[in-house]
């Protein structure tokens, strides 16, 4: 009794309300974290009947199509950072892992600059040239113990060296038509990059829920040291993620060669900003241990049906930028707010 009543006491809560009390603010705090987990979907949908408002083409066949279509790579880059971010880093390397693997990807196809033509095995090469720099900076973070942020950023760079040497001077020309199709095609009138997509995701979700890469990467970006105190091999996951991070920006870097026909140091300009708010938007913690790649899926279509909406209500590019730039503050302000008191604490 004498224990129970000092508990009390130094909690601040006596008498007969004490425990309804006490018991009412974790009930609050479910519905509060409820209605946070739910936000990015009602955002979605709440943004689709906007725009239907506003605008009566928004939910027509072609522009669903189109959505879909513009959500393609950028899913692909997100689903992979997803990965990374769970465990509580960040990808900065995704623009220059995109150039490398693009320019590699035509130069192995049949181009214009000269005369290899060896089909599909230029697409494995574009996405091994990604992989590569993925685990370059998984073995970086985690052998010299360099912080993600600035091991990918300085890859990121190196990636741009590499792409611009690569370049030439003028970008080489894809074409093969086998390949082309792949970028620019349709399948029952749907662009085949989108079943790319679909296959990513499926891919992504399987990793996350049925293996230890995605599985540990919950716990890992949790709390490190649990994490390590349990016996788990954190290095060797840490790289993992990084190195799926740089096959998908990899693929993603031969998709878009394969839609515009060209290699170009520049193909995978903006994308940066895109896939980290598209994580971040669906709600997945930059601090890690909380998302995945289902959220990651509404993150990128909110992006993608926002830019898209907004293209369609005559908005300015320069405004699409601000309003994207809005998005994300709010976002990371939205998906972090039940998590303060851990990052208080761990800080």
């Amino acid at each position: 009794m004498s224990g129970t009543a000092t508990t009390l006491a130094e909690s601040g809560a006596t008498g007969p309300d004490a425990r309804p009390a006490a018991a009412a603010a974790p009930a609050r705090y479910r519905f509060v974290r409820r209605a946070l987990n739910a936000g990015p979907v009602l955002a979605l949908i709440l943004l689709c009947l906007l725009f239907t408002v506003l605008n009566s083409q928004f939910l027509t066949v072609g522009n669903v199509r189109g959505i879909a279509d513009a959500s393609a790579i950028l899913l692909v880059l997100a689903v992979g950072a997803t990965f990374v971010i769970l465990l509580g880093g960040i990808d900065l390397s995704v623009e220059g892992v995109m150039a490398s693997s693009s320019l590699v990807a035509v130069l192995l196809a049949a181009n214009d600059r000269n005369g290899n033509d060896l089909g599909y095995l230029a697409v494995l090469g574009g996405v091994a040239t990604g992989a590569l720099f993925g685990l370059v900076n998984g073995v970086l973070h985690v052998r010299l113990r360099i912080p993600s942020f600035m091991v990918t950023l300085g890859t990121g760079a190196v990636g741009i060296g590499v792409a611009t040497v690569l370049f030439g001077g003028q970008p080489p020309r894809l074409l093969d038509e086998g390949l082309r199709d792949w970028g620019i095609g349709r399948w029952a009138g749907i662009p085949r990059v989108v079943f790319i997509a679909a296959v990513v995701l499926a891919l992504g979700y399987f990793l996350q829920r049925f293996t230890k890469v995605g599985r540990y990467a919950y716990v890992i970006g949790g709390d490190e040291q649990i994490a390590r105190l349990s016996g788990i091999p954190i290095a060797r996951f840490k790289v993992a993620a990084f190195v799926v991070s740089g096959t998908a920006a990899g693929l993603a870097g031969v998709m878009a060669a394969a839609r515009l026909g060209v290699g170009d140091v520049q193909i995978g300009s903006g994308q940066l900003f895109a896939t980290i708010t598209a994580v971040v938007v669906g709600g997945t913690l930059l601090t890690g241990g909380r998302g995945g790649v289902l959220q990651t899926l509404v993150g990128t279509l909110l992006i993608s049906v926002l830019a898209n909406g907004l293209i369609l209500s005559g908005v300015s590019p320069y405004v699409q930028k601000a309003v994207q730039g809005v998005v994300i503050v709010a976002a990371v302000a939205a998906t972090m707010w039940t998590a303060r008191n851990r990052i208080r604490v761990v800080k």
